[in-house]
């Protein structure tokens, strides 16, 4: 089976994060077996996505409208723009249900082993906002590992001279987990992120 619909479909499915030669056969067969009803609204689905979702022109988020929704959403607090990587993300942050400020999405983090530059990420279009809006804190979430630190490092070294406070996202060790199996540095984050009690 090296040619043909069928190897194209799973040469196509291996695209996919996470998918590697045998999950992507698995799902070729899978798709196979389904009723073509159900196969033809996967597909529109994958189409609509494509053709009816952009990125809101302020935040960078997903969204079907001109704007997304949260930030036409004039009862969130204004005063505040949390820094995220990617979309997933901010909808992660959003379930919690804890945070009502707004949001950035960079769509991406500095890399340079993957070729990703700050000019690849949506920083110009962070400073931008911050010149215009008026924001009091930028809250860095990026991912804590070495991409994630040096892009928050990189913005809050262009932001600081803008007067504004800046503050990371604590990491530390989740709940339910004996200390004894945390490793090094969940366990130095999260003596750097105490609190008082």
């Amino acid at each position: 089976m090296t040619n043909g619909v069928f190897q194209r479909a799973v040469d196509a499915l291996k695209k996919l994060p996470g998918i590697g030669q045998k999950t992507a056969q698995r799902l070729g067969f899978f798709l196979l077996k389904m009723q073509e009803p159900e196969v033809l609204t996967i597909a529109q689905a994958i189409i609509d996505l494509k053709s009816k979702i952009h990125f809101c022109p302020v935040c960078q988020n997903i969204t079907e409208q001109q704007f997304c929704e949260i930030c036409s959403d004039q009862s969130r607090d204004r005063s505040r723009i949390l820094v995220v990587e990617e979309p997933s993300t901010l909808y992660a942050i959003e379930r919690t249900g804890e945070y009502r400020g707004l949001y950035h999405v960079l769509l991406g983090a500095i890399s340079p082993l993957d070729g990703m530059t700050p000019e690849d990420i949506k920083a110009k279009e962070l400073l931008d906002r911050l010149s215009v809006e008026r924001v009091e804190e930028v809250i860095m979430a990026t991912d804590p590992n070495i991409e994630g630190e040096a892009t928050a490092l990189y913005l809050t070294r262009l932001i600081k001279p803008m007067g504004l406070k800046v503050t990371r996202l604590a990491y530390g060790i989740p709940v339910g987990i004996d200390l004894e199996y945390a490793d090094e540095v969940t366990l130095i984050k999260s003596l750097e992120g105490r609190r008082d009690l």
